[in-house]
């Protein structure tokens, strides 16, 4: 995300989306129990059943996901006229009517509903059991599939085909409905299956884990340059736009086509694992969402990341809540402000490339002791002069120095870190020395800002800054703050 990310405007943006969801959906039950024993007859657990649970699998836990982030799903899939296929549409019905989404679920007499069926004990998987038929549609059921798919692709912001191999997303579904979309310049994001990514030819993002990059490409994937090349040769033998591959611990890698086609690595988040199902549906989810939201393809890739990592820390085929992605988020928002903490040299290196894209950079300094409405005023002046506004902080030492025994009341980690928490500031630099001329020679900010209550004679560094053709802006203060008086009041109290 970007450090001026509004993340609550962001997941607002999300709410009531409308996004297709054309797939193959299935029940998940999921049977809780405890081993004690090894069976006598063969050696394999003996498992006492203590609940069970089911809830919407595949394509339908990616409508849960987007009902969960706030979107409207509209879901297209099969069902067999069985009680799983029933206990499906209840699901569905429950699932998707706070959010007024709709599931389409076209009856198939002929074929079963999928069903699979995990045994837990010990927060451990100890058996998954499959019941299904993965056979293709009849053409009568290939026909009403497509019939639903068009009219709900007429409504849908985004598409997603979640694709688990059971038939319903025949070559003649797939081509209408991203023929229908490009029409319509609606996003359709992948979720694949097989080796063959052709049979998603015109679809914009294909969502591929680390093992499906390798067989569709037939090319290594251990690391960033091999991804990004596997990724390249997916984009162009299939005929997809882009390529966000998930790599578990290794995170994901967005790939978007062309030579000059962006790339973008997003680390893994630090946290146990402790299940893995469902988690690529809700990348597909979160990402296609986004994409529809209007989000930029990194910025809705960061959220997808983000509540991946949610999900991979629960149990079962869960969803991430938006407050658990805001939660996770802001997180971030506060190790860049960290990181906006810099030492001199690292700070000349930003600046020569803040320069290299003609950005203006701006400085001010002071001890920002107490933080309060003068300095933040002071800071929005000065940020709204230039494009990047870095500060200088006075160090622990420094402060003692200039302001006597006693102060600074706050060390300059402390004082760094609040600084680097506003949005006006884009870097922090500590410096040791009682005035910053040093550090202003060393940076040649093209804006220099202090206080009005200092004239222009009084500015260190004014001379070095006017010399190159820079500019000094005297920022006006706000009445009655200051950080000494603050502090003799709180003793006088």
């Amino acid at each position: 995300m970007r450090e001026d990310t509004d993340v609550t405007a962001l997941l607002g943006r999300l709410k009531s989306v409308p996004v297709l969801v054309l797939g193959d959906i299935m029940l998940d039950r999921f049977v809780y129990g405890s081993v004690e024993r090894i069976s006598p007859e063969a050696p394999i657990p003996i498992m006492r059943i203590a609940r069970e649970t089911a809830m919407l699998g595949g394509a339908g836990n990616v409508l849960r996901n987007l009902a969960a982030l706030g979107a409207r799903p509209l879901g297209v899939a099969v069902v067999g006229e069985d009680a799983a296929g029933w206990e499906v549409r209840d699901l569905a019905d429950k699932c998707l009517g706070p959010v007024e989404g709709k599931a389409d679920l076209v009856s198939d007499a002929g074929r079963p509903t999928t069903i699979k069926e995990r045994f837990i004990a010990g927060g451990q998987q100890l058996l998954r059991a499959d019941r299904e038929e993965a056979g293709g549609l009849a053409s009568e059921m290939t026909a009403a599939v497509t019939e639903a798919a068009l009219a709900a692709v007429e409504q849908a912001s985004a598409v997603i085909l979640s694709d688990y191999g059971k038939g319903v997303l025949s070559p003649a579904v797939i081509e209408a409905v991203v023929a229908a979309a490009a029409k319509r310049g609606c996003p359709v994001v992948v979720d694949p299956k097989g080796r063959d990514f052709r049979r998603y030819k015109g679809a914009g993002w294909v969502t591929p884990n680390r093992r499906e990059l390798q067989e569709a490409s037939g090319q290594p994937v251990e690391d960033d340059e091999a991804v990004v090349a596997a990724c390249r040769t997916v984009i162009a033998e299939a005929g997809i736009g882009a390529v966000l591959a998930t790599r578990s611990e290794h995170g994901m890698t967005l790939v978007q086509a062309g030579p000059g086609g962006g790339v973008h690595h997003l680390k893994a988040r630090a946290q146990e694992v402790y299940d893995v199902s469902g988690a690529g549906d809700t990348v597909v989810a979160a990402f296609a969402l986004a994409l529809g939201a209007g989000l930029l393809p990194a910025e809705a890739a960061s959220l997808a990341n983000a509540a991946a990592a949610i999900v991979v820390g629960k149990l079962g085929t869960a969803v991430a809540q938006p407050g658990e992605i805001a939660q996770t988020l802001h997180a971030d928002e506060l190790l860049a402000a960290e990181t906006k903490v810099v030492d001199l040299e690292s700070l000349l290196e930003q600046a020569a490339r803040w320069r290299r894209r003609g950005l203006r950079i701006g400085f001010t300094n002071g001890c920002f002791d107490l933080l309060h409405p003068g300095h933040v005023s002071l800071l929005q002046q000065a940020g709204a002069a230039c494009d990047r506004l870095v500060v200088g902080l006075n160090s622990d030492a420094s402060v003692r120095r200039l302001k006597g025994d006693g102060r600074p009341v706050q060390s300059e980690a402390a004082r760094g870190a609040v600084l680097a928490s506003l949005a006006s500031v884009s870097r922090v630099v500590v410096f040791s020395e009682d005035t910053p001329l040093a550090l202003i020679e060393a940076l040649k900010p093209e804006v220099l800002v202090k206080g009005a209550d200092y004239r222009l004679d009084q500015v260190v560094g004014a001379e070095v800054v006017q010399s190159y053709g820079g500019r000094v802006l005297l920022a006006q203060l706000t009445p009655g703050q200051s950080t000494t008086a603050t502090i003799e009041r709180l003793a006088r109290g």
